[in-house]
């Protein structure tokens, strides 16, 4: 079916306006072999003000080996963040929620890094069971004028160390 000039010139704007909804949302370039899932709005009756994907890697079997998500969320206008101490609650509820499953977690003290071009804040966690490295976890996070962004990636102590290089790729490629 074809569309006179005159219905397609008059349709244009309202076509266009999911392509430019989502072009504000951040753009991830997984590395192949990544699951992808988009991880739901907390609320469906206000505009999304968050958004979340989560992409895991999993071996031969389907076990998960990493699973890395990216949270964006809005930020009230004049609102100021204190990423040090965001970075430091969400370091010591992962620390907690190891503590609880009877592991042990050592992480490194926060510092400066970037995440795609932006300044940002990173911690990794070394978590243990009976003295044994057996999952690491990263969190970064930057503010860019009314957003704020979270990174977090953990996997098996072999899978984490063996995808350094595509975690790497993958933060410099971000879209912000």
């Amino acid at each position: 079916m074809r569309l006179p000039l005159k219905t397609l010139c008059l349709l244009a704007p309202w076509l266009l306006l999911p392509a430019l909804a989502c072009a504000q949302d951040p753009v991830i370039a997984w590395p192949s072999g990544w699951q992808i899932e988009e991880l739901p709005a907390a609320s469906t009756q206000e505009p999304a003000k968050v958004f979340r994907q989560r992409g895991v890697k999993n071996d031969a079997g389907g076990a998960p080996l990493m699973v890395m998500e990216l949270t964006r969320t809005e930020v009230e206008s004049g609102h100021q963040i204190n990423l040090q101490a965001v970075l430091l609650e969400m370091r010591k509820s992962v620390q907690k929620d190891f503590g609880r499953g009877g592991y042990q977690s050592v992480c490194t003290r926060i510092h400066e890094t970037t995440l795609s071009r932006l300044a940002a804040l990173e911690t990794t966690c070394t978590i243990t069971e009976n003295g044994r490295h057996v999952l690491s976890q990263t969190l970064v996070a930057a503010v860019d004028g009314d957003k704020a962004y979270v990174l977090s990636y953990a996997g098996q102590a072999a899978a984490y160390a063996e995808s350094q290089e595509e975690i790497r790729g993958l933060r410099s490629s971000l879209k912000l």
